[in-house]
């Protein structure tokens, strides 16, 4: 079971990611913000550059997705570092597919990480 130091959950590394990190950046507009009546748009940002980031692991044993879940478990939010920056977020989305019960693999597992 290897782990990166690149990306930690409350200082608990996770797991070295064997697909592609999806990170996104968008912008938050207060609710009063939508199109008026000539259809434009008259931005009212409340926050800039919220970042989410997507994990996918191709195949995890149990041991592995055991230890992923323990990470999470029981937070509704946590502290993630990237790359020695650190954000308060919390994880959506969770995806994952029972291979073999036999032995005891999982593939698909993903999740996002979402900036608060």
């Amino acid at each position: 079971m290897e782990t990166t130091n690149l990306f930690l959950i409350d200082d608990r590394p996770m797991l070295i990611p064997d697909e592609e990190i999806q990170v996104r950046m968008e912008d938050i507009d207060a609710a009063a913000a939508g199109r008026d009546e000539s259809g434009v748009m008259p931005r009212l940002p409340v926050r800039q550059n919220i970042c989410s980031w997507g994990f996918t692991y191709t195949v995890l044993t149990d041991e592995e997705k055991t230890y992923m879940d323990s990470l999470f478990d029981g937070k509704a939010t946590f502290r993630f570092t990237c790359q020695g920056r650190s954000y308060t977020c919390y994880r959506s989305g969770v995806t994952v597919s029972w291979s073999n019960a036999r032995t005891g693999l999982w593939r698909g597992y993903g999740f996002t990480i979402i900036e608060c």
